[in-house]
């Protein structure tokens, strides 16, 4: 049995007090809650402060992105070590809004996923076909893409560790979301495209979380589906009844 996920991913939201503030409801929201691994994942400048407010409890840290080198001269971006001693477990990789705004590729996820299971960092992969792509019928012809360029000389071991995200990008704080059957089906073919990667063991051992506007609403029946592991929570995440709430529907 694969124990469900599910991570809030803040974004560029919350700093300093409020972010502090926004942990300590989320850790009183679901002390006590088991059967489900709890991840946050606040803005870089937060990390430490919210580290302090979950250290010791069920709620692990996580980072946003991260490069795939050690150090250098890389203007504005973080390694796998500042992670680590920064306190975090998580680290989200090849997110939509990186790749649209900011050019990251299939080949600078799978770079980064390398050198975040090196760090013994887990990865959380982002995965997703736009609007267009879905209206096109080519949703998984793009995921697939994704997912092989991201896991590329992966070993199976890694692999089975790592954490996929399938984020249909139409549905990223729209208010849209896929069905259930929607997204049930997308996760089954991640899940089979990972088996054609390595063996059934190793893909049955894989957590494909779903993320695109899941509210406490619809979360009991999107987790309930066999192929759905928990979910990458976006604007719910910033309120903590409400990310408690999607949390213990997770259970």
């Amino acid at each position: 049995m694969r124990k469900p996920f599910v991570a809030g991913n803040w974004k560029m939201n919350l700093a300093g007090t409020e972010a502090e503030a926004l942990a300590r409801s989320v850790v009183a929201g679901v002390k006590g809650v088991e059967g489900v691994e709890i991840g946050i994942c606040p803005t870089f400048v937060a990390l430490e402060r919210v580290a302090a407010v979950v250290s010791g409890t069920n709620v692990g840290l996580g980072g946003q992105n991260m490069h795939w080198e050690a150090d250098g001269a890389f203007t504005g971006e973080i390694s796998a070590s500042m992670l680590l001693t920064s306190g975090c477990r998580y680290v989200i990789l090849g997110h939509s809004e990186r790749r649209t705004f900011f050019g990251e590729t299939d080949e600078t996820v799978n770079k980064r996923l390398k050198a975040a299971q090196v760090a013994d960092l887990t990865p959380i992969v982002c995965v997703g076909e736009t609007l267009q792509e879905r209206e096109s019928d080519v949703t998984e012809k793009v995921v697939k893409t994704q997912v092989v360029g991201a896991f590329k000389g992966v070993s199976e071991a890694d692999a089975s560790s790592a954490v996929v995200a399938y984020e249909p990008v139409w549905a990223i704080g729209t208010g849209l979301t896929a069905t259930p059957g929607q997204a049930e089906a997308v996760h089954a073919f991640i899940r089979q495209t990972l088996t054609d990667l390595y063996t059934p063991a190793a893909a049955d051992a894989v957590r494909i979380q779903y993320g695109g506007s899941v509210k406490p609403e619809n979360a009991v029946e999107l987790f309930g589906q066999s192929n759905i592991d928990g979910g990458l929570i976006g604007g719910a995440a910033l309120k903590a009844d409400s990310f408690a709430a999607i949390i213990k529907a997770a259970v």
